[in-house]
């Protein structure tokens, strides 16, 4: 135990509780005059977590992510079992806020913020947040049925050209929506327990998909503390070394007269390095980085099981270089797939450094919503409500309809834009806004 930490359980006794101001606070984020010291706020409790993110079960970067700011509304949205997880944060607990002080700091828009919260409260009043288990388990016998299929028809049909493309598409269909059902798993949303989801993830993410839990948990929990924050989402990493992202981002890059890539040609370059390549060629050899580098041994071995199954189940049909060949398609179909849908939401939204706004509009400044039909729904795993996913990150994907008529409202009060668009507009919007970003980066290179 660090020195300072008390054992889980203790408090404090109300005599020892100090006073801060969010002067002090926000002095605290791990950076500047309080050199690694890192605080936050949650319920108008200061907490200490220098030492302890470390050790934080999502992930060290997500909760520094908070350091020095107010993490009130992250934490509820983020855990399911609040109580024992304030359990073993009592030992972190420095003191309260000051009684002069808000309860999050004074730049936010206080009003925005509490009738976000009231809203948090009518989703768990209806609930929205309690799973419908049938809906899951016919999610995960169709990626079995489909499976198998791609299976039966090289077995039936033999390995000449059309059964092996035919193959190659179901099984490209396979992962990504495995995809879609790891990501459910993930963010704790099938299972009234944490530990149960971890469990059924882990089979999820690692046998049906070859890829480490642990990699997506590292990664997607910080994009969604903050989406499209430049430095905290790992997601915009690719600015500046391969695109350049964002209205002010690119003029900064520009001024700075950095020039990694050719960004104003960077919605052309984005169909080469983007879509087909992401998967195949990146995600492919890195996980196996990540899980060994990070001792995952777990990890490891549920994402090898896949590898065996898979080769083992092709091999006597395909030999060595026909199921070598048939993987390398499955990826580059899951890709194009995978980059299409995850990124129409983000990309052509604000990107920019954090400007520790409200949760609410942290998430609806940096998504944005495709049209529902049943094909959408399925297409994207529901992701085409991602603002109603990123508001509600541990929300059961079937119920973002319902909620999202209460989220439209909430906009309409407080002059926050809505957006929802068909889904090949959504495609398209991509590329414009690349092409957008691209040419600012080049006025700001050659004149600013």
């Amino acid at each position: 135990r660090a020195p300072g930490e008390r054992s889980p359980g203790s408090e404090p006794g109300r005599g020892e509780m100090r006073r801060f101001t969010w002067e002090e606070i926000g002095q605290r984020s791990g950076r500047g005059p309080a050199g690694q010291e890192r605080w936050l706020v949650i319920d108008r409790k200061v907490y200490d977590i220098s030492h302890f993110c470390r050790r934080h079960p999502g992930g060290s970067r997500v909760i520094s992510h908070y350091a020095g700011q107010d993490a009130t509304d992250p934490f509820i949205a983020f855990h399911l079992d609040k109580a024992l997880v304030r359990k073993y944060m009592n030992p972190l607990l420095i003191g309260e806020l000051a009684p002069d002080q808000p309860s999050f700091e004074p730049s936010k828009n206080k009003k925005l913020v509490e009738d976000f919260r009231e809203l948090r409260a009518t989703v768990e009043k209806m609930g929205l947040l309690q799973p419908n288990h049938a809906f899951f388990i016919l999610c995960l016998c169709h990626i079995l049925v489909l499976d198998v299929a791609a299976w039966l028809i090289i077995w039936y049909f033999g390995a000449s050209l059309v059964p092996f493309l035919f193959s190659a598409v179901l099984l490209g269909t396979v992962q990504a929506q495995a995809g879609w059902l790891q990501h459910d798993f993930g963010h704790l949303s099938v299972f009234s327990k944490s530990r149960w989801n971890h469990w059924v993830h882990k089979f999820v993410i690692g046998h049906l998909k070859g890829a480490p839990a642990s990699w997506w948990n590292h990664l997607h929990f910080q994009h969604h503390a903050k989406p499209n924050c430049f430095r905290k989402d790992p997601d915009v990493n690719m600015h500046p070394l391969f695109f350049a992202l964002g209205k002010t981002l690119s003029v900064e890059l520009g001024v700075q007269k950095k020039k990694f890539m050719p960004y104003n040609h960077q919605h052309k370059y984005f169909f080469i390095i983007g879509p087909p390549a992401l998967v195949p060629l990146y995600f492919q050899w890195y996980i196996f980085y990540f899980a060994v580098q990070r001792k995952q041994w777990v990890d490891l071995a549920w994402m090898l099981s896949f590898y065996i199954r898979f080769f083992l189940t092709y091999f006597p049909f395909l030999g060595v270089k026909g199921t070598l060949g048939l993987h390398l398609l499955v990826r580059f179909i899951e890709s194009n797939w995978f980059v299409w849908v995850t990124q129409m939401n983000h990309i052509p939204m604000h990107i920019d450094y954090d400007k520790n706004v409200d949760w609410f509009s942290t998430q609806l400044q940096a998504t944005c919503n495709v049209h529902q039909s049943w094909f959408n729904d399925w297409f994207s795993g529901h992701l085409n409500f991602q603002i109603e996913h990123h508001l509600f990150p541990t929300m059961p994907r079937h119920n973002y309809w319902k909620v999202a008529p209460l989220v439209k409202s909430l906009c309409a009060k407080h002059g926050i834009e809505y957006q929802c668009k068909p889904l090949l507009t959504a495609f398209a919007d991509i590329v414009h806004s690349l092409k957008d970003s691209g040419e600012l980066w080049l006025d700001a290179y050659l004149h600013k």
